[in-house]
């Protein structure tokens, strides 16, 4: 093409966002920045009935959170605009009035009882559901009686009643539909508001979008927009049809297959890196081996015609490995910014807050190898911030050992901490490791009694270096602890 490059991402704030929605907003993001062109954020909030109050918000949250920043739209501005629908009505009756005077398109006075109806006889009768064209070809008269019933009609388009629409598609291309299949689709609604099909035809044209990338659902409507196109003079985009996000049982992608929108993910502690480059792999790939990009390896190597066909599996084990391995990429300050607000609203109650983010930046590094995700790090590090461990004394008695010798064990530690001037890892292994050995027991024994008496748990971060980071007074205190609960069995 020689004229620029324009998309857009135009979504309905009747729900969050989608990750389905958002992967469409990301490949025209990718192409635009591609190719040197502009991404345009258009609101489609012409379903009044179904509009939630704060989707909107979430939309363009979703999209700043994963730096997909657009060109033209909502909070920037353009020179196409307004970028909502709700405020170019008059746009889209004028389109409609255009259509009808041509004789491309007709009034519909059918009531929805009428419509009802219609459908369950066609159900009754195994017969594709569509509408039967009943107003197609009222007389003056007829329709004068209905406008006298005070009926306020919908305007439906005139879809040829022969032939077919044949169109090539950047992904699945040539696509031929038979108008025998396409219905008279309603272009403008009873209360004066337009349907998708019509305000994306009209908005398109005027916004002078060269491409549409849309998911694959809407491969069905594009002979009629294509009509439509046609009937208003208009030079067509070029269409692309995203393949769809199935779950792993290859059903589409739905709430039973876990979350679903982007700010559920977001919320359980997934990175906008790691959403970036996942969803990019939904449908798309470089080659068969590499999968980690950055921001800027993914917008020089991102094409249509490496879109694939077939359904993108979204593989929730891929994701949680590659969001532990981007955690395991970030800085230790970075690690720390990012973790801190999911410290701060998950710790217990009981924690003091704010919490100290040098001390904070202390524990970090003894996670950072383990954690999938933000959300994980609380209940990781849980023990460096409590006063008091809650668990269960039986825990203390590792494997071979008993009650006394446990106690002993402890005992025999505490004793060589207390003379301790350096309470760092070097000056810990160096006292500590030996005892196994004088006791007569394995390092895994005594190291396993002592790792519950510091953290409460069996399974835990280095020992040492956890024992460094708590401090030799509250290590001291949780061995003293864990003393009176084994005395106390």
């Amino acid at each position: 093409m020689t004229k620029q490059v324009r998309v857009r991402f135009a979504p309905s704030p009747t729900g969050y966002p989608h990750v389905g929605n958002i992967r469409t907003a990301l490949f025209n993001w990718l192409f635009a920045r591609h190719s040197g062109g502009k991404f345009v954020v258009r609101i489609e909030d012409t379903d009044v009935a179904r509009k939630v109050d704060d989707a909107l918000e979430a939309i363009l949250e979703g999209l700043k959170w994963l730096g997909l920043d657009w060109d033209e739209g909502p909070e920037v501005g353009g020179d196409y605009g307004p970028y909502f629908q709700s405020q170019r009505l008059s746009l889209y009756r004028e389109a409609a009035e255009r259509l009808i005077k041509q004789g491309d398109a007709y009034y519909c006075y059918c009531s929805s009882q009428r419509l009802k109806e219609m459908r369950e006889e066609q159900s009754r009768r195994k017969q594709p559901p569509g509408y039967d064209r009943h107003c197609r070809n009222l007389s003056e008269a007829e329709r004068a009686q209905k406008e006298s019933e005070g009926i306020t009609p919908v305007v439906r388009f005139k879809t040829p009643l022969e032939g077919s629409t044949r169109f090539n598609d950047l992904i699945w291309g040539e696509v031929v539909f038979d108008h025998s299949t396409i219905d008279d689709l309603v272009l403008l609604k009873s209360d004066g508001y337009p349907t998708y099909h019509l305000a994306n035809v009209v908005d398109d044209h005027l916004m002078e979008i060269s491409h549409v990338l849309r998911a694959e659902e809407w491969l069905s409507s594009t002979p009629r927009h294509l009509l439509m196109y046609q009937a208003l003079g208009f030079e067509p985009p070029h269409f692309a049809h995203l393949p769809m996000i199935l779950g792993n049982d290859r059903a589409k992608l739905s709430k039973r297959h876990g979350s679903v929108s982007i700010t559920e993910y977001r919320e359980k502690g997934y990175l906008p890196e790691t959403m970036l480059n996942f969803l990019s792999l939904l449908g798309w790939s470089l080659d068969d081996k590499t999968e980690i990009f950055s921001r800027a390896e993914l917008i020089a190597s991102f094409s249509l015609e490496r879109i694939s066909r077939t359904g993108a599996i979204f593989n929730q084990d891929k994701l949680n490995w590659m969001n532990g391995a981007y955690i395991r990429s970030l800085s230790l300050d970075d690690f720390t910014r990012r973790a801190l607000p999911f410290l701060e609203s998950n710790l217990p109650d009981a924690v003091r807050r704010p919490l100290s983010i040098d001390y904070v930046r202390q524990v970090m590094p003894l996670v950072q190898e383990r954690a999938r995700t933000l959300a994980e790090i609380p209940e990781l590090t849980d023990f460096f911030f409590a006063d008091e461990l809650d668990y269960e004394p039986n825990l203390l008695i590792v494997k071979k050992m008993d009650r006394e010798s446990s106690i002993q064990a402890l005992a025999a530690v505490r004793n060589r901490l207390e003379p301790l001037q350096t309470f760092d890892t070097t000056s810990l292994e160096t006292v500590v490791r030996p005892l196994a050995d004088e006791m007569g027991l394995k390092t895994g024994q005594l190291f396993g009694t002592l790792r519950v008496a510091i953290t409460g748990r069996m399974v835990a971060p280095p020992l040492f270096e956890t024992m460094a980071v708590l401090g030799k007074e509250r290590s001291m205190d949780r061995v003293s602890a864990a003393l009176i609960k084994l005395r106390s069995l």
